[in-house]
């Protein structure tokens, strides 16, 4: 059997039209916080009930480095009363949410990979925060877009694009398909609870995708050989989601605060970063490269100083801007995405030839390295 050479060859990303600054977001938190002491105000005084205390944009920017995030939508997550998102259902009959979402970056990748649907055989929505439990999404995209093949829904949590960039590629190695979709649409506000100082403006909302293909058959002016993927897991409960169709069997913990994003930050922190950078510089000298070879770290978008100190330790050094570009300050953690936002807005300019590492890390733990080689 022979074994096909794999290249990215185009990226998509899909931004919602809103846009939620911290100064915003802090003030609803606050109005929250404010209201929410004085109905409590006696029992806050006979030490029954915790004060809750407000939140600012400084501690937000130093504690991730997050300025501002996209949102499917706004109103809702900053009304005080409220502070979720208002997605209203759609008619089974109409393309969902994220096909929605996954069609739009869909097509940049398209454009930018030189292809048309008829060229994909099969699509992969990997991401952390599916709308339903079947029909896979993945299925409705392909329907969205007229695409013939195959699709499957894949949930790594914030490593899914990584791990579904792996999957495509040794499909595409063994003949599995030509062509392959991978898409990453995040709805991360939906899982968000926003009525939490510590994690209120983490996450936004997006979608990313990649085309990746069979390196004799693409023609764009945007490829990266894939050469290699290296994947890892080791279970923790540090980062955490419980919401899911089970929770009806169990009346008690319906509304409970698990049901939604909750992570011990710290921990996380302590225990990923060293995670990675030990991963990323295995994978490298796997294929007989040195950390001083890559020219771009495309990281996930969590976190700024988890970015900073895995450069730092692979680096030995702090990472140059252009070496670890940073995305989240606009953007804000979208899962899954993070990275592919990171490789999308910063790949034109990298001369051919150039060295670069895809990474993503998060829930799991999971881990994802993908090195890349400009064409």
């Amino acid at each position: 059997m022979s074994v096909h050479n794999v290249v990215i060859s185009g990226t998509g990303l899909y931004t919602p039209a809103n846009s939620i600054s911290n100064d915003e977001l802090v003030a609803s938190f606050n109005a929250y916080v404010q209201q929410f002491n004085a109905d409590n105000a006696e029992a806050i005084a006979r030490g029954e009930v915790e004060a809750l205390s407000e939140s600012s944009s400084g501690f937000i920017e130093k504690a991730s480095g997050i300025k501002s995030r996209f949102v499917i939508d706004k109103e809702g997550i900053l009304d005080p009363l409220r502070m979720v998102p208002r997605i209203p259902e759609r008619s089974n009959e109409d393309w969902g949410i994220l096909c929605e979402m996954a069609v739009g970056a869909a097509k940049e990748a398209l454009q930018r990979a030189g292809k048309t649907v008829a060229d994909i055989d099969g699509v992969i929505v990997a991401c952390s925060n599916l709308q339903r439990a079947y029909p896979a999404v993945a299925i409705e995209v392909q329907a969205a877009l007229g695409i013939q093949g195959w699709g499957y829904d894949m949930n790594v949590a914030c490593s899914s694009a990584t791990f579904g960039i792996q999957a495509a590629t040794t499909a595409i190695q063994t003949g599995q398909a030509r062509a392959i979709l991978m898409v990453n649409p995040e709805i991360c506000t939906g899982h968000l609870n926003f009525r939490d100082r510590d994690s209120h403006f983490i996450f936004g909302d997006a979608a990313t995708a990649v085309i990746i293909e069979r390196a004799d058959l693409a023609t764009s002016n945007h490829q990266f050989d894939v050469v290699g993927t290296k994947l890892l897991t080791q279970f923790s409960n540090n980062i955490r989601n419980n919401f899911g169709f089970l929770n009806r069997a169990a009346e008690e913990g319906i509304g409970a605060r698990d049901k939604l994003f909750v992570q011990e930050g710290r921990k996380v922190f302590k225990d990923v970063c060293p995670m990675v950078a030990e991963l990323i510089a295995a994978h490298l000298a796997e294929h007989q490269l040195n950390v001083s070879d890559v020219k771009r770290f495309w990281l996930h978008q969590a976190n700024l100083n988890m970015n900073l100190l895995i450069a730092r330790k692979l680096l030995g050094r702090d990472a140059e801007p252009h070496e670890a570009p940073v995305i989240l300050d606009t953007y804000a953690n979208t899962s899954s995405a993070g990275s592919v936002i990171a490789l999308h807005k910063n790949q034109d300019d990298l001369p051919a030839g150039s060295l670069g590492v895809l990474s993503s890390f998060g829930a799991g733990y999971s881990i994802g390295s993908v090195i890349l080689r400009k064409r």
